[in-house]
């Protein structure tokens, strides 16, 4: 895959959300591949800022990066010169959090994850990028049981959260349908690996058993997740730059498996033990995911090739590094 965007006529690519978790990760891989990447990241404080200066410290060191730190809707007329000259934009900067975008942060979600999404496909459509990248969210399909989801399927996102990336994504629909700027949409599942951030589940569970503290489990551990190995997504990312506009996929990990499963595996990777502290069900979480991959696989060429397991140990290793850093 990788070298099908080594073939790709583009050589300037504008990342949005560049020092995140996924957004670190193709920044480094565009940039090992010879391209040109600017990113932007605005470094809000939902989590330490010493992860992300952590996660974009490579890219940093390269002549071919160069970084924006601030919010795209602070940027004003600047935003048109950023992205002039640029062969793709990948959007993957947006507010984090289903748990958080309830009450009165619902606001900076609406900021950060509608306007500014707008306010870039303003910009893409008066510069003319040959092409724009939106990250979604499998979030957008809601709590459903109509599996595995589906891209055609309707969406009843039981969030804020979710519902500001659906959101978005009609944003992309509308204005790749009514001023022809080459959009792709892309519907993440539950991703993981090293980078991950601190309140996700898998970098929280790791730290607690490294820690030997109890691992909050939230619900019955019965729920299923498609988890999916960042580095498939950002396969995903690359293919979906060659990818015809006007179109939406699903990228997810190839299994579903249940929370208490994955546990289990995490326990296998680690060798460590487990305490669970069981928590009660929290508003806007689903009981299930499982991604179609078939329109995925059939117009992009996408294929996870990670397993839960080989991930899970990978996200481990990374994190026991970390933590050894950072005493």
């Amino acid at each position: 895959m990788a070298e099908g965007v080594c073939r790709m006529s583009r050589t300037r690519i504008v990342v949005t959300g560049a020092a995140g978790f996924i957004g670190s990760h193709l920044t480094d891989r565009l940039v090992g591949l010879g391209h040109e990447v600017l990113g932007i990241d605005s470094f809000e404080d939902y989590y330490p800022r010493r992860y992300k200066d952590a996660n974009i410290a490579a890219a940093l060191a390269s002549d071919r990066f160069t970084l924006i730190e601030e919010n795209i809707l602070a940027l004003g007329d600047r935003l048109d010169k950023m992205l002039a000259g640029a062969d793709c934009v990948v959007h993957l900067a947006a507010q984090a959090g289903v748990r958080a975008s309830w009450g009165k942060t619902f606001s900076v979600y609406t900021d950060n994850n509608v306007l500014a999404t707008q306010v870039l496909l303003e910009a893409v459509r008066r510069t003319r990028v040959a092409k724009f990248v939106y990250a979604s969210s499998s979030s957008v399909y809601g709590d459903t049981d109509r599996l595995p989801m589906r891209e055609d399927a309707v969406c009843r996102p039981v969030s804020p959260y979710g519902v500001t990336k659906l959101a978005a994504e009609h944003l992309a629909y509308l204005y790749w349908k009514n001023h022809a700027v080459p959009t792709v949409a892309l519907r993440f599942f539950t991703v993981y690996g090293p980078r991950q951030r601190p309140d996700m589940a898998f970098h929280k569970f790791i730290r607690a058993m490294i820690e030997g503290q109890p691992l909050e489990l939230y619900g019955t551990g019965d729920q299923t997740r498609d988890f999916t190995f960042v580095s498939d997504i950002v396969d995903g990312l690359l293919l979906a730059m060659k990818a015809e506009p006007g179109g939406v996929y699903n990228l997810g990990g190839g299994s579903r498996v249940t929370l208490l499963q994955a546990l289990a595996t995490l326990r296998e990777a680690t060798g460590l033990g487990q305490e669970l502290d069981r928590q009660g069900t929290q508003p806007g979480d689903v009981r299930h995911t499982w991604a179609d991959l078939s329109r995925a696989h059939d117009e992009l060429g996408y294929q996870p090739r990670v397993s839960l397991a080989e991930g899970l140990a990978r996200e481990a290793e990374w994190l026991r590094a970390l933590l050894r850093s950072q005493a």
